[in-house]
């Protein structure tokens, strides 16, 4: 089981599984039939026909409108009314785009994310009115209505007669009879002029003309999709979110789980320090206390609360060091990843071997989240994995910072059951991190990080 997490710049669109339609992914089915034989009946490319055949009316209607209210709104810009007519020019087009698309995703199974809200600090028109006109997506949808509408038509006027010309002519030995019954001819014209004609009448030319139709038609599918490409790329790019308020809810969504992430660090050390080291060292003020009473009627007493004193404060210390080391080792800040990631690999149950081939040090924020995303790691090898041997690697690619970490035990590793793998994979994400989690049943595992280099 692979299973990727992390950052995306960016929206990627893709395509609906199931029912024939293509999802990034190879069809593993078997079929009787390849895949050039089967195009014409799938369920696809029926659905991409009939996008085409759509496209026109709907491209039609929307560039009827757009081109006559933009015309209109321009023309009247010299009064105050072209600018609520341009508002509503853009407003039609905003509704179209979610007309266009569910047809996109009714018929070409392209999943496009809706376009960023209209943006208002008050209400009323005047505020609509202003929010439109300042709208990228706004704008987006109405350059869509402008140009689909001629695609459409060459699409249009290339699918119909590629399709209907190719079923005919493969059909033709099965209706070639109505000609010299209902025409008064022979049989389909291939050449004439006012001397002579050739029909195709006898038993080879209606045979070629069948074999000429069953090309056409099984042509005519990848014909369609390669128009319907267009198609998708016009609606993923014009009426779905731009790349830039993408990158702004990612970045929000990240700041929210980095919020929340600092917020369980400091109650973890919270509760750390009120656990552990507070609660020894208000033990340790009260047993000096009581020592300091006895050390006049009782020294051998005193002595011996003060002797367990001492060890309290050897314990308190140890669990500061283990506190400190939590927050950030200073073995990480004094020599980098390769000395703290052996340190942390000597801390774990199994065997580690460590190799870090970095000539540079990335930035400390990227070189911290490097060593917990190494630590976490181990740990759950420690916990859960069963595992005899394991291994870390940390190199540089370009400007990332990749980190691998594999072990051989019992895998079944899945981040999507609410392990501590989804946490870290949130961690990662904030800082437009990949967390790649390979770990198939009996395994072994294999968890691949990537992070900026940021230095």
């Amino acid at each position: 089981m692979t299973t990727q997490y992390g950052s995306r710049y960016g929206q990627e669109y893709g395509l609906r599984s199931g029912d024939g339609v293509y999802d990034g992914a190879p069809d593993r089915r078997r079929h009787l039939l390849p895949a050039g034989l089967r195009a014409p009946f799938e369920a696809r490319s029926l659905r991409e026909f009939g996008y085409v055949l759509l496209s026109l009316p709907v491209a039609l209607a929307l560039f009827t409108y757009t081109v006559t209210m933009l015309s209109l709104g321009l023309g009247l810009l010299v009064t105050f009314l072209g600018v609520p007519v341009l508002a509503a020019t853009l407003a039609g087009c905003r509704l179209f785009g979610v007309l266009e698309r569910s047809r996109a995703r009714g018929l070409l199974g392209l999943e496009v994310a809706e376009p960023e809200p209209l943006r208002t600090r008050k209400p009323g028109v005047l505020a609509w009115t202003g929010a439109l006109l300042k709208s990228g997506s706004s704008w987006r949808a109405l350059l869509y209505a402008l140009l689909q509408f001629p695609w459409a038509v060459f699409s249009f006027s290339v699918v119909v007669p590629f399709w209907t010309m190719g079923w005919a002519l493969l059909t033709y030995p099965l209706w070639f009879w109505a000609f010299p019954l209902w025409v008064g001819q022979d049989g389909i014209q291939f050449y004439g002029d006012g001397h002579h004609a050739i029909h195709l009448d006898n038993p080879f030319e209606i045979t070629a003309t069948a074999l000429a139709g069953l090309l056409i038609t099984l042509a005519t599918p990848w014909i369609v999709r390669a128009l319907t490409t267009v198609d998708r790329v016009l609606v993923h790019g014009l009426l779905g979110p731009s790349r830039l308020s993408a990158r702004v809810v990612e970045l929000e969504s990240d700041r929210g789980v980095v919020v929340d992430t600092a917020a369980a660090d400091l109650r973890r050390i919270e509760r750390d320090l009120h656990d552990g080291a507070q609660a020894r060292l208000v033990n340790l003020a009260m047993g000096l206390g009581l020592a300091k009473e006895k050390l006049a009627e009782d020294p051998q007493a005193a002595a011996r609360m003060v002797d367990e004193a001492h060890g309290e404060v050897k314990i308190a210390l140890q669990e500061l060091r283990d506190l400190a080391r939590g927050i950030h080792p200073a073995v990480l800040t004094d020599r980098g990843l390769d000395a703290a990631l052996s340190s942390v690999a000597s801390r774990c149950t199994v065997p580690v071997r460590v190799e870090v081939d970095l000539a540079e040090r990335p930035a400390p924020a990227i070189e911290g989240i490097a060593y917990f995303t190494v630590s976490e790691l181990l740990q759950n090898i420690s916990k859960h994995s069963k595992a005899r041997s394991a291994s870390v690697e940390v190199w540089r690619m370009d400007d990332r910072l990749l980190i691998q970490v594999v072990d051989d035990g019992v895998g079944g590793a899945d981040p999507s059951k609410g392990s501590g793998l989804a946490g870290l994979a949130e961690r990662l994400d904030a800082v437009d991190g990949v967390l790649v989690v390979d770990s198939p049943a009996g395994g072994p595992t294999r968890v691949t990080a990537e992070l900026p280099w940021r230095r």
